[in-house]
């Protein structure tokens, strides 16, 4: 399947990002815009409590599920935002590192930062992202 975005990658930029600093998605394509992936159980209930790893995966895993009911998938996803809930590097890097690793190659240009709360009960992390898919 042709994916519609493309990934731009700059000599001229340091290479310690783990993403490429834009992307592009042509005209014709249809823009999804997720609201944030939280990590929720069906219940409701916050999932990995304590643990910024574990709500990271629920997040990815809730995410995908969105994607995929939304024609989509991670590798048409054009750019993230990561939300956690902390001040300290070492917690952002935990969930930075699952979500870096969920995306594999397709390194899309994403935002992490410390917040100070979010919105759930025990919430940890939150992921927002934007994809676009080519339709048939």
């Amino acid at each position: 399947m042709a994916r519609a975005i493309t990934l731009i990658r700059s000599a001229s930029l340091s290479g310690v990002a783990e993403y490429a600093y834009a992307a592009t998605a042509p005209a014709e394509s249809r823009l999804i815009f997720l609201a944030g992936a939280c990590p929720l159980n069906e219940d409701g209930s916050t999932a990995a409590v304590g643990d910024y790893a574990g709500q990271a995966a629920k997040a990815i895993e809730n995410m995908r599920i969105a994607l995929t009911e939304s024609g989509a998938s991670l590798q048409d996803v054009i750019s993230t935002r990561v939300l956690v809930a902390s001040s300290r590097q070492e917690d952002l890097g935990a969930a930075w590192k699952v979500v870096r690793d969920s995306f594999g190659d397709h390194d899309v240009p994403s935002t992490l930062m410390g917040v100070t709360v979010l919105g759930y009960h025990d919430q940890l992390v939150e992921i927002e992202a934007v994809a676009a898919v080519l339709d048939s």
